[in-house]
C-alpha cells in the first residue's frame, strides 16, 4: 500500500511539474504571436483570421503548430542559410518548440489577467501619425481581365523632401493584386486622367511617362518600407503621386480606395536612394530571351547587369508571376561570387523586399547575375492554365516577368561598416530538419467560381474545416477524401481552410472568395 501511495505521489508530482513547464498563452505564446503574427492576423488584416484573441488562437492551435513547424508561417521565402536580413519574419527553434508544446497540451491560457497587452499598430496601417496621409478617389472595379489603372494624388509639396517611411494601404485587400507608387511632374499624366471619364486612367505597363520615378510598392505580405538611418528617397517639389494598381480578373462590383502614408526624414544630410529593376527581362539584361515558356515545359532564364560605378545596395526585391518556381541573384567580382538573394520556392502571394543587415558594396564592374526557373507543366499546382498554355512576357497575372529590384545609392567611404540591424539573427530550423508538411495548394485562388480544387502530393484529405475572418467555423467535413469542395454558400471574403490527412499531417491555406 505504501508503495502504491508513493507511486501515485510521484506520478502526481511529475504531471504537475510537466504542466508547470508547459508554455501558456499569458506567459509566452501571446508575446510570440504579437511580435511575429498579428501584423497580418488581425481583424481586417490580410490573414484569414485574427490571432490577437486567445480564444481564436486556442481553436487553431494544432494548425498553427503545424504551419510554424514547417516554416510556412510566418511567410519568409528567402533562404536563411544563404543570407540573413534586417527584421526577419522568422521564428527561432525555441519559439517553434514552445508553440508545439503549447498546442500539444490543449493550448493552456495561463492567467489571462497577466497576458501582455496587444499592440495597437497592427490594424493594417502600421505607420502611425504620418506626415502625408492620402487616398485615391473611390473606384468601382468590375473586370473579367487584368486591369491596370493609374490614380493621381496631389500632395501639394512646395519643397524637396526625403522619405523616411512609406506604406501603401490597399483600400480593398481582396482585389488589390499589387500596387506601385511613382512620382512625376509631367503634366501629360494629368491630361490622361482628365480624358478618362472614370477615376484615374488605364495604363497597362507603366504610367505613360518615362519621367516617372518609382517610390515604393505593395504586394500581399509587404510591410511599410523604412529606410535605414541616414538614407531616404527624394520626393521632388511640385511632383504628384501616381498609384498604379493591378486588379485581377473576376472582380465584380467591388470598391477600392487605396491610400499612401509617408513620413519624411528631417535630417538635412539624408543620402538619396534610387529604386530600379537592375536585373530584368528587357533585351539588354536578359541573356537567353525572349521570356517565353512553351506549354508542358520547364525553362531557366538568366539576366545580367554590370555595375557602372561603385554602389551601396540596401535592399533587394525579386518579382515573378504564377509559373515561376525559384529565383536567385548573385554578385560576381573577379572570381568571388556572393549570393544576394535566394528564393528556392517562389511564392507569388508572398512577395516582399529584403533589407540587408549590412549594405552590400558592389564595386565598379561587378556583375549582377539573376537566375529564374519556370515550370509550365501540369505538375505546377499554381499554373493558371489547365491544360498548360504558352506563357510569355507581360503584365497580366497569367503572363510572366523576371525582375529583381534594387534600392541603391552611390558609395561613400565607410559604407562597408554600416549596420542596419544589429540584432543577432534567430537560430532557425534548416530545410533539412523541417517536418515534411502536408503539401496542399488550393486553386483557383482568388476564386470566383466557388468550386475549389485541392492539389496535394499523394496524401488523401481526411478532414476539411473553413473559418471566416473572425475565426469562426463556417463549414466542416470529416472522413471524406477530398479533391475539391463547393463554397457557393459562402459570401465573398478571406477565409482560412484547415486540411488534415489520414496520417495526422495538417495544412492551413488562405482562400480568397471574390
Amino acid at each position: 500500500m505504501r508503495k502504491t501511495i508513493y507511486f501515485l505521489i510521484i506520478q502526481t508530482f511529475i504531471v504537475s511539474v510537466a504542466k508547470s513547464q508547459t508554455p501558456t498563452w499569458s506567459d509566452q505564446i501571446a508575446s510570440i504571436f504579437y511580435a511575429n503574427c498579428i501584423s497580418c492576423h488581425n481583424t481586417g488584416g490580410i490573414g484569414p483570421f485574427s490571432l490577437v484573441e486567445y480564444s481564436n488562437a486556442k481553436m487553431l492551435a494544432t494548425s498553427i503548430s503545424s504551419s510554424v513547424a514547417t516554416r510556412r508561417m510566418p511567410p519568409w521565402p528567402a533562404n536563411t542559410s544563404k543570407n540573413r536580413f534586417s527584421h526577419e519574419k522568422v521564428l527561432s527553434t525555441t519559439e517553434i518548440a514552445a508553440i508545439k508544446k503549447w498546442a500539444e497540451n490543449d493550448a493552456p491560457s495561463g492567467d489571462l489577467s497577466k497576458a501582455p497587452t496587444p499592440p495597437t499598430t497592427f490594424n493594417g496601417n502600421s505607420i502611425q501619425n504620418p506626415d502625408l496621409d492620402l487616398k485615391m478617389e473611390k473606384y468601382l472595379v468590375s473586370t473579367t481581365s487584368d486591369e491596370y489603372r493609374c490614380f493621381i494624388i496631389q500632395p501639394n509639396l512646395f519643397t524637396d523632401k526625403f522619405i523616411k517611411s512609406i506604406e501603401i494601404v490597399p483600400g480593398n485587400r481582396k482585389i488589390v493584386h499589387h500596387a506601385l507608387v511613382f512620382q512625376d511632374t509631367n503634366q501629360k499624366l494629368l491630361q490622361l486622367d482628365a480624358a478618362d471619364p472614370k477615376p484615374g486612367y488605364s495604363a497597362f505597363g507603366g504610367t505613360g511617362s518615362i519621367t516617372s520615378k518609382l517610390m515604393g510598392l505593395y504586394v500581399p505580405g509587404q510591410d511599410p518600407y523604412t529606410f535605414p538611418n541616414g538614407f531616404g528617397s527624394k520626393f521632388d517639389k511640385n511632383a504628384f503621386i501616381i498609384l498604379q494598381i493591378h486588379y485581377p480578373p473576376g472582380v465584380n462590383q467591388e470598391y477600392d480606395s487605396t491610400g499612401i502614408k509617408i513620413i519624411f526624414n528631417t535630417d538635412p544630410n539624408t543620402r538619396e536612394v534610387a529604386i530600379a529593376p537592375g536585373l530584368n527581362h528587357d533585351n539588354k539584361s536578359l541573356v537567353n530571351g525572349p521570356l517565353y515558356i512553351p506549354p508542358n515545359e520547364e525553362k531557366t532564364f538568366y539576366n545580367t547587369f554590370n555595375v557602372p560605378l561603385k554602389l551601396t545596395i540596401l535592399t533587394i526585391a525579386p518579382h515573378m508571376h504564377l509559373i515561376g518556381e525559384s529565383i536567385k541573384a548573385e554578385a560576381i567580382e573577379n572570381k568571388d561570387t556572393t549570393v544576394l538573394i535566394d528564393i528556392p520556392k517562389w511564392q507569388f502571394h508572398w512577395q516582399m523586399s529584403y533589407t540587408y543587415k549590412k549594405p552590400f558594396i558592389a564595386a565598379r564592374n561587378t556583375k549582377l547575375a539573376g537566375t529564374a526557373h519556370y515550370n509550365n507543366t501540369s505538375a505546377n499546382p499554381y499554373n493558371p492554365n489547365n491544360p498548360p498554355l504558352a506563357v510569355s512576357l507581360g503584365e497580366g497575372t497569367n503572363d510572366e516577368m523576371f525582375q529583381i529590384y534594387f534600392w541603391y545609392t552611390t558609395y561613400r567611404f565607410g559604407d562597408e561598416n554600416l549596420v542596419f540591424d544589429s540584432t543577432k539573427p534567430k537560430n532557425v530550423l534548416s530545410q533539412h530538419t523541417m517536418n515534411k508538411p502536408l503539401n496542399v495548394v488550393l486553386f483557383p485562388n482568388p476564386n470566383s467560381s466557388r468550386l475549389v480544387q485541392i492539389h496535394n502530393e499523394g496524401q488523401s484529405i481526411k478532414e476539411l474545416q473553413i473559418i471566416n475572418a473572425r475565426g469562426e467555423l463556417v463549414e466542416a467535413e470529416f472522413n471524406a477524401s477530398k479533391s475539391a469542395f463547393d463554397v457557393s454558400n459562402l459570401p465573398s471574403g478571406i477565409y482560412g481552410v484547415i486540411l488534415k490527412s489520414h496520417d495526422g499531417k495538417s495544412s492551413f491555406e488562405k482562400l480568397i472568395l471574390q
